[in-house]
């Protein structure tokens, strides 16, 4: 099973970047993107074999996310049954028969962190969410987590420490979120590779210096880490200032 992560940055926008041939080379059984920055009545769009899932925020042209997928769902669910959270669309939820599915959109801290603080709000909220879910049967999230976790994650940890999504407490909660029983795919895979970036500043030419972080994940539960058989990032496709991630899995069963 091939599952696709992207952050695209207004789908709006990335359908006139060549949005649909990345679709199909990339080929996969499910596509969850964030960032999608639209309801769903403004955009025509759908691919043969796949059904779509759209969660939008309440206000227009922010947030919201999105799925693809090949694989009927047995339940779909909106948000983490929390008010406070659940009106910008940041989760969907797909239930399968051996895992749930997640696609995540976590709230940036902002350049001045005045959001840090529902940001931890967020953060401890969600993993309650996520672990009441494990509990059930195996997890698989994906998204935008607008962190990264460790200095090998972006180029410049020095100079960003501090900064939103590398400041000590966004990376304690990833910490906290992997103790609670999950598993970053790519470095399950990859522990030392270095230089694999997901999100490219549109400053200074970043991304043809390769400038990047790495703010975009599969976390899976640690039950079925041994299921990963590979886990990509594709920095060759381009379109927004993110790249897709790749996980595949094998023999599970759906």
């Amino acid at each position: 099973m091939k599952l696709i992560s992207w952050n695209v940055n207004g789908l709006r926008a990335i359908v006139n970047k060549g949005f649909n041939e990345s679709f199909e080379k990339l080929n996969c059984d499910i596509l969850c993107i964030q960032e999608t920055k639209m309801q769903e009545n403004q955009l025509e769009i759908s691919f043969n074999g796949y059904t779509q899932y759209f969660n939008s925020a309440i206000r227009k042209g922010y947030s919201g996310t999105a799925i693809f997928t090949k694989i009927k769902p047995l339940n779909v669910s909106y948000g983490i049954n929390i008010d406070e959270h659940d009106n910008e669309g940041r989760v969907i939820t797909l239930e399968f028969e051996k895992f749930f599915l997640v696609n995540c959109y976590t709230p940036n801290a902002r350049r001045d962190l005045e959001r840090l603080d529902y940001r931890m709000k967020w953060e401890d909220d969600f993993r309650n969410y996520l672990v009441n879910l494990d509990k059930v049967k195996p997890v698989i999230l994906c998204g935008d987590l607008n962190v990264a976790h460790n200095e090998i994650d972006l180029k410049n940890p020095k100079s960003n420490r501090g900064n939103a999504g590398f400041t000590d407490e966004e990376r304690s909660q990833m910490t906290n979120l992997l103790n609670s029983g999950f598993v970053d795919s790519f470095r399950y895979l990859y522990p030392d590779k270095t230089d694999s970036y997901s999100w490219w500043s549109y400053m200074g030419r970043a991304r043809e210096k390769n400038i990047g972080w790495r703010i975009d994940y599969f976390i899976v539960s640690k039950k079925i880490a041994s299921k990963i058989t590979e886990a990509k990032i594709h920095s060759e496709i381009f379109g927004s200032d993110h790249c897709p991630v790749e996980l595949d899995l094998d023999n599970l069963n759906i």
